[in-house]
């Protein structure tokens, strides 16, 4: 049988579904806030107990608090996902079917590079080829902010890739969507956009699990077919010390 879910639970649901996406320790933070306001048990530990007791009064409405992993640090972040609602489509109430279609495009490019990044330039060449009404490329460029904006896409030096939380609502429609190049990180088994991929065998990682795991080896050796790992190792040299 659930757990009874309390005021406290409830009051944290409401905050992560208005933050959109949340970083672990703020979420930690709004955890015990939630449970010290309401006067309920807290312990520091118990978060992802805490968000499984939500979790099962959330089942019979196909919603769910996700955990997935930033691909730039490697921090938690948590968000609520409507398992209802997995495509793109999702989105449909913020966006016209045009800025839709620009996602979509974008989505395209990146998860078809090799390195899980479009630069600006490549996507605003996007906004001349649409199918119906065609797109300038400064009202692109602000609907490129927008996306930024809500954390579907991240923006660096020019460069877009999917933000954690676009990672987390969407990793089952990616997967279903781009079957021949999706793969999940072989370490932590979330979703991989920005990978290093194993030259022999085929497998991805992370590049905060990469580093993670290859820590403490003086020769890298891949992890499913032991095979040297001939890609440059983030933060570390190749005599396994760290830079």
């Amino acid at each position: 049988m659930a757990a009874q879910m309390t005021d406290a639970h409830r009051r944290f649901l409401q905050v992560l579904m208005s933050n959109g996406i949340t970083e672990g320790s703020e979420a930690r933070k709004i955890h015990q806030h939630c449970c010290e306001t309401d006067k309920v048990y807290y312990a520091h530990d118990k978060l992802d107990d805490f968000i499984s007791t939500i979790n099962s009064h959330l089942q019979p409405l196909f919603m769910q608090i996700r955990k997935g992993l930033s691909e730039d640090d490697g921090r938690a972040h948590y968000a609520v996902v409507n398992l209802a609602e997995t495509e793109v489509t999702k989105m449909a109430s913020d966006y016209t079917e045009i800025e839709l279609e620009l996602f979509r495009k974008t989505m395209d490019l990146i998860i078809l590079s090799e390195n899980g990044f479009a630069s600006s330039t490549d996507i605003l060449n996007l906004a001349d080829q649409f199918k119906t009404k065609k797109m300038k490329k400064k009202e692109a460029e602000q609907v490129l902010k927008v996306f930024v904006e809500d954390k579907w896409l991240s923006e660096k030096n020019g460069e877009y890739t999917l933000h954690t939380r676009c990672i987390i609502e969407m990793e089952q429609y990616i997967l279903s969507n781009y079957q021949d190049v999706a793969r999940k990180c072989n370490i932590c088994h979330s979703l991989a956009i920005q990978s290093q991929v194993c030259e022999s065998c085929g497998i991805g990682m992370h590049l905060p699990c990469v580093r993670k795991y290859f820590r403490a080896q003086a020769e890298p050796r891949c992890p499913k077919c032991n095979e040297f790992w001939s890609c440059d190792i983030p933060g570390m040299s190749r005599m396994g010390s760290q830079t």
